[in-house]
């Protein structure tokens, strides 16, 4: 039958979409990442690996004029072995951070900002598990920390601070919204530099530094600010989400190196307006935010020292030359935390702007990974969190916005089920044309064209209901994959993370046997089937079954084993994308009933479960 030959190629195209992306992301990925945990493991149970140099040095751009900067971190330095966070940070005096989102510290040795923990985040779905760790003094395992302050101009010989200089904190306490922190050192040349370091309530500081000379000559200085990253990260490995290097530099646009491509590149430069950069995580980010008029000479690099990989953005502003007996300022803005869409900047008009409304950011908005497919991905999330709003709960928002994607599509939806409607009431006809022409082909296919015209029917509308589904379903993916506010965000019972697949596990008998099955090499991660995933195979087995029987074997075998199919794949994804997509086989099933009962047409859902029980009773 026509209408079930169309279903059935919009479903293998569905099928055929889903296998390649399960194959060409998803299963690399979990390879990957499990490869990389079990390389972390074994090497944690060797001898601790040499790291970066405790006293990594700047490397801003060089800038027309200035003076080469100092080495690269670890560059021309003994290796040296590493020693735990906790040490590394009780190794030099600090100024305490405390926000409602942020603890850590600043060290004054540096003046880094170099030890910052979002207290909001766990690591696990478990509210006592450790909070998510994003910068690390120099010395761990894993050093990733922002820097600022000033390079010489080509002969200034004054001694300026670095990465040795210990900073003295100017008063006491700690470092809150409402209490900013300075800093003051001088070089005793005629130099002396301070620094005031202020933070919101979110993730945004705000660094000013001040240089005045009392000396006997004018200097002419740079200023500058890094983020720096040693070792290469662990990433998701994903080819849909972006991490690495990352920044929206003027009329270049946005610029995005993953670890792997700038290592190749080793360097590369910008000169830019209205710009920023930094480095991304999944969920995390650091970015430099400097003013929008400021004249940028930026750069993203790559460097290698002692078998190390160590990543910088960083960027150069225009010099400036402090008088005898004049003071220079430079500002200078540091993103360091979660990407929240509400912080980051998505929609103003919702209520979304964040930094890129009130800082009047380059679209600081894509920071966050939407894709190719924004435009369908941004409307997704803020229906999403429009409902998350009134409800507390992201499951009931994905099964509110399933039903306004099923109103917004109802008209072609209802138009493609009621010519697959039409299409089961001329099966008799069609059925006598073959029975009529057995051995004409041609002459088949002309009458049952003739007989589609005259009743109004287009042949392939069955193929539309799923290929509309498509899109959303990628859209609603990209959405759970990449935004925050879906990490951790539970549903209801066993659903504690939406982002994360279901789970519970049939081939564990869902928890009574202690073992995990998805360890089993090749199709090991085909056998985590949860309760989820079971259900949205019977929804689709109900959808099968709403159609006739078709009488071709072929087509009878697609159809029986399609949902079964279809379970397995789905079983890896999101658990909320799982739960979408029952809800959606199950609307359109009460949908395509009511629409063949107006045409007159009989539901025969109930008969066809009934004739599949009666045949395997026989």
């Amino acid at each position: 039958m026509t209408d079930n030959r169309n279903t059935i190629l919009a479903v293998i195209l569905s099928g055929l979409v889903l296998i390649a992306w399960q194959y060409f992301y998803n299963v690399p990925a979990m390879e990957k990442q499990r490869a990389q945990q079990q390389a972390q493991a074994e090497l944690q149970k060797a001898n601790p690996q040499p790291t970066a140099s405790a006293t990594p040095g700047t490397t801003p751009q060089q800038a027309d004029g200035a003076t080469q900067p100092s080495a690269a971190p670890g560059a021309n330095q003994p290796a040296q072995p590493t020693v735990s966070r906790d040490a590394a940070i009780a190794a030099t005096p600090r100024v305490k951070i405390d926000t409602p989102r942020i603890a850590g510290s600043i060290s004054l040795k540096g003046g880094r900002i170099d030890d910052i923990a979002l207290v909001q985040f766990r690591e696990t779905v478990d509210p006592k598990s450790p909070p998510i760790i994003l910068y690390s003094p120099s010395g761990t395992a894993e050093p990733y920390y922002a820097e600022f302050g000033w390079v010489p101009a080509t002969g200034v010989t004054a001694k300026l601070p670095d990465a040795q200089t210990l900073w003295e904190q100017d008063g006491s306490g700690s470092l809150t919204p409402t209490t900013p922190v300075k800093l003051k050192w001088d070089n005793g040349e005629g130099l002396s530099f301070r620094r005031t370091i202020s933070v919101d309530d979110h993730y945004l500081f705000s660094i000013k530094d001040e240089v005045s000379n009392v000396g006997n000559a004018p200097v002419t200085l740079y200023p500058f600010a890094l983020i720096s990253r040693h070792g290469t990260p662990h990433v998701s490995g994903y080819y849909i989400l972006h991490e690495g290097l990352i920044g929206y530099l003027g009329d270049h646009g946005l610029q995005e190196y993953a670890y792997k491509k700038i290592d190749e590149a080793k360097k590369v430069d910008f000169k830019a307006t209205n710009g920023w950069l930094g480095i991304t995580d999944k969920y995390w980010a650091s970015a430099l935010l400097p003013d929008t008029n400021a004249q940028l000479q930026a750069s993203f690099s790559s460097t290698l020292a002692n078998n190390i990989r160590g990543y910088q953005t960083d960027y150069l502003l225009d010099p400036v030359t402090v008088a005898i007996g004049g003071t220079a300022t430079a500002n200078a803005r540091l993103f360091a935390g979660a990407k929240e869409a509400g912080v980051v900047g998505v929609f103003p008009l919702a209520g979304l702007g964040g930094y890129n409304k009130e800082l009047g950011l380059n679209h600081f908005d894509l920071l966050i990974d939407w894709g190719w497919f924004y435009f369908i991905t941004k409307p997704m999330f803020l229906g999403l969190d429009f409902f998350y709003r009134f409800f507390g709960n992201f499951g009931i928002s994905i099964l509110l916005v399933t039903v306004i994607v099923k109103l917004l599509f109802f008209p072609l939806a209802n138009k493609s089920y009621a010519s697959m409607a039409k299409m089961k009431s001329i099966q008799p006809q069609l059925q006598a044309l073959k029975e009529r022409y057995p051995d004409d082909k041609v002459k088949q296919q002309q009458e049952m064209m003739e007989i589609y015209r005259k009743e109004k029917i287009n042949p392939v509308a069955g193929c539309l209901p799923v290929v509309i589904q498509i899109p959303v379903f990628f859209s609603l993916y990209k959405v759970l994959f990449v935004t925050i506010e879906m990490r951790h965000a539970p549903f209801f019972g066993w659903i504690k993370d939406l982002s994360a697949p279901d789970p519970t596990n049939l081939f564990t008998l869902f928890g009574l046997l202690h073992y995990d099955p998805t360890t089993i090499p090749v199709f090991g991660h085909y056998l985590a089937l949860g309760i989820w995933p079971i259900i949205m195979g019977i929804t689709m087995w109900f959808q099968m079954k709403l159609n006739p029987t078709p009488p071709d074997p072929t087509q009878q075998i697609i159809f029986n084993w399609m949902p079964l199919i279809f379970t397995f794949m789905l079983a890896g994804f999101p658990a909320g994308l799982v739960i979408y997509w029952a809800w959606n086989n199950t609307l359109s099933v009460i949908q395509q009933s009511f629409i063949m009962r107006r045409n007159g047409v009989k539901v025969e859902l109930f008969d066809n479960l009934k004739s599949t029980f009666a045949r395997k009773a026989t």
